[in-house]
């Protein structure tokens, strides 16, 4: 712990160094530059190791955060490393793209008198020491058991999932639908959030412990659930994410120039459309209007604009409302980014070759709270107003894809798609069949869905202990 060190009295935390706004906006090269080891030391050097450490109640894979805090202050990055990755299989992505200010730093009890220790940044500087090393060293695995686990899906719940059962010594094999592995993490996260090259490290990590990953594999289509049980598998997690976009049900929604944030991501993410010369580029658009608040809205609109658009944001609700990450707003009004808030649209409006000329939006004011607590927004009579656009981006949240539920018998989900687990529990209504992540809880957190993952891989032990005959 840090108690005999020499704390630092500073209320603010280290600044993380970033590119200019100027330059950023021109390229996706990634925003964030990372601590230094004098920085890095500095930061944890202001953790105070609480005994109950409520930060750690506060992370959903259960990191010992003042542990590894407490080597870094002392230079001791190695040891730092070895707490840290003994709990988190993917703590270079989680640094990145973690929402830590709402969880293990919204409980830092340095909080309550100045900012939170920088967590997530310690985290990210950890991880990218690590991986500068020669030889990193992979996390040791338990005896082998001769068991062997397929998971679906390789995005964070369905990775997590896999590395904690590696860990564990069962064989493992990831069965992804796409060419690419990473799930959410390879198609929804711009490269200057998270670059791809770390992301394909990390999982080169996971493949060193003996996962395999097998791409292009649609499992609903390809192959059926039951014959993976068939087929010499003694358990199965289910991690297929939440990809299937809404829409809002309004007019206009199938003119040319109207994209859901997933296919507009995925394009530029993993078809690499807005490359010159690429294969399958995106439609020029100089007007973009995001329709959203969260994230996804903040990455859907940050890539437009490094495509060359001009971009604006339009959100029902106002500023202290919008749920996307306090810092990616602020880096997406630094790089000019527009932001209508209290404004909802109701129409796409076209031209007669069926291309998107403009949005008509009411303008809103927000009412009494609604069941999720925050105030309802309601529409301003006679304020309607028209924004000229030649693109729209749907940002709205997603849901899980029905295939999985709708090829396998006794299978169950809710009304809404997703599948339906006991309580508690990552069991679904199938033997030897577990779920977790977006797939059961709709649309979270990177770190909720390896949360996730990590409880079924426990479950999953558990499970196959009790039954050594699978």
């Amino acid at each position: 712990m840090n108690q005999n060190l020499n704390l630092s009295p500073t209320p603010t935390a280290a600044p993380m160094p970033v590119q200019s706004p100027a330059v950023r906006r021109h390229n996706f090269e990634e925003v964030a530059l990372g601590y230094d080891e004098i920085t890095a030391m500095e930061e944890a050097r202001r953790c105070l190791g609480c005994p109950g450490a409520p930060c750690r109640g506060g992370c959903p894979v259960g990191v010992h955060i003042p542990q590894f805090i407490a080597k870094v202050a002392e230079g001791d990055f190695a040891a730092a490393w070895e707490i840290l990755s003994a709990d988190n299989t993917l703590p270079a992505v989680c640094g990145r793209v973690c929402p830590q200010e709402n969880q293990c730093q919204a409980a830092c009890v340095r909080g309550k008198k100045g900012d939170s220790v920088a967590i997530g940044r310690l985290e990210r500087f950890v991880a990218d020491w690590h991986r500068a090393q020669q030889e990193p060293k992979a996390p040791s695995c338990a005896e082998e058991k001769g068991k062997k686990v397929a998971v679906v899906g390789s995005g964070p719940a369905g990775l997590a999932c896999a590395g904690e059962l590696a860990r564990k010594g069962y064989s493992v094999t990831v069965f992804e639908a796409l060419h690419t592995p990473g799930g959410v993490l390879a198609y929804g996260i711009p490269a200057f959030r998270l670059p791809k090259d770390i992301l394909h490290e990390e999982i080169a990590g996971l493949e060193k412990l003996g996962i395999t990953i097998q791409t292009d594999t649609v499992i609903g289509r390809t192959i059926p659930v039951e014959e993976l049980l068939k087929d010499g598998f003694s358990a199965v997690f289910l991690g297929s994410g939440a990809g299937l976009p809404n829409f809002m049900g309004i007019p206009g929604e199938t003119l040319c120039g109207v994209f859901s944030a997933n296919e507009w991501l995925t394009r530029i993410n993993l078809m690499h459309a807005a490359e010159p010369g690429a294969a399958t580029p995106l439609m020029p658009a100089k007007q973009v209007v995001v329709v959203g608040g969260g994230n996804v809205a903040m990455d859907a609109a940050r890539c437009a604009l490094r495509c060359g658009a001009e971009v604006t944001i339009v959100y029902r609700r106002g500023r202290e409302e919008l749920p996307a990450r306090a810092e990616e707003v602020e880096h997406a009004e630094e790089e000019g980014i527009t932001f209508r808030l209290l404004t909802n649209p109701v129409e796409i409006l076209g031209d007669e070759n069926g291309f998107v000329t403009g949005i008509r939006c009411d303008t809103m004011a927000l009412g009494e709270p609604d069941e999720s607590g925050r105030r309802r927004p309601e529409v301003v009579p006679g304020a309607q107003f028209t924004l000229d656009c030649d693109a729209v981006i749907m940002a709205i949240g997603t849901t899980p894809n029905p295939l999985l539920h709708r090829t396998t018998a006794g299978l169950a989900a809710d009304r809404r798609g997703r599948l339906t687990t006991e309580e508690g529990s990552c069991r679904t209504s199938l033997p030897g069949v577990f779920a977790g992540g977006d797939a059961v809880t709709g649309a979270a957190t990177v770190i909720l869905a390896m949360g996730a993952g990590r409880k079924a891989a426990q479950e999953i032990d558990e499970y196959l202990r009790k039954n050594p005959s699978h």
